[in-house]
């Protein structure tokens, strides 16, 4: 039974992924995610079915677009087995629990969403973060775990944290990545807070070796906080809530 269940996540991760990428590669510009059928981005043509299976038809093609021969990103197949690969390891990380197993999967999601965007065109979609805000209402709701006011109080003092970041360093930090850091707060309670420092974290290291390879220049790039913070959503997700107790047993024992 699990190895069927592990399956069927791992397909919907991989199918959702597809779907997730296209929603990434429009939304910021306008375009139709909804109905439209996918196409080339280059020569427009329209995607057939069998060319658009998760993954399977990248390594068909050897990454190219049928029609006109021009590079798929290979971001494409890479976020369609991320996601997928994230949904097992949300599955055996609640696997007693359905409804904190779909609050984990709308979060991984929401966080794949957010670095495609982020790193394509530098912005986090207030669409995204909404929907995801009401998923993680609902799905919080229904998993009943008794820490729904320890939630959004997480969620309030995540999203008080960052503006004051904002504010203090408006060039490095955005209004998007500060709704993220509240939105964090729903999912994840008060694993939020090793949440982002790790992003900070991942942050830094990043700065630090990019400082190193491009020296002084290196300090007028602009780079997106967002994936940062996702990967720091990764390890609240994960092991946050162990850091946490290890965190009050070491320091407030007693």
């Amino acid at each position: 039974m699990v190895v069927v269940e592990v399956v069927l996540l791992a397909v919907l991760g991989l199918v959702l992924g597809s779907f997730l990428n296209v929603v990434a590669y429009r939304l910021p510009v306008g375009e139709n995610w909804v109905s439209e059928r996918s196409r080339c981005p280059h020569c427009k043509e329209q995607i057939a079915g069998y060319d658009n299976i998760p993954v399977f038809s990248w390594l068909l093609l050897r990454g190219k677009c049928r029609h006109c021969g021009a590079r798929i990103s290979a971001r494409y197949p890479l976020s369609e087995i991320g996601l997928a690969a994230a949904f097992v390891g949300v599955y055996f990380r609640f696997e007693d629990d359905w409804w904190l197993i779909a609050l984990g999967c709308a979060f991984v999601a929401t966080l794949l969403v957010v670095t495609l965007t982020d790193l394509e065109d530098q912005i986090i979609p207030n669409e995204v973060l909404l929907v995801s805000l009401v998923a993680g209402i609902v799905l919080a709701v229904l998993a009943d775990q008794g820490d729904l006011d320890t939630r959004a109080i997480s969620a309030a003092i995540a999203f008080v944290v960052l503006f004051l970041v904002a504010l203090v360093y408006p060039s490095g930090m955005g209004m998007g990545d500060v709704k993220l850091a509240g939105l964090m707060g729903v999912y994840l309670g008060r694993a939020v807070a090793p949440a982002l420092l790790a992003g900070f974290l991942f942050g830094a290291i990043f700065g630090l070796a990019l400082i190193a390879k491009n020296g002084a220049e290196a300090r007028k790039q602009k780079v997106p906080f967002g994936p940062f913070l996702a990967m720091g959503g990764l390890v609240g997700l994960f092991a946050g809530e162990e850091i946490v107790d290890w965190y009050l047993d070491s320091f407030f024992e007693g």
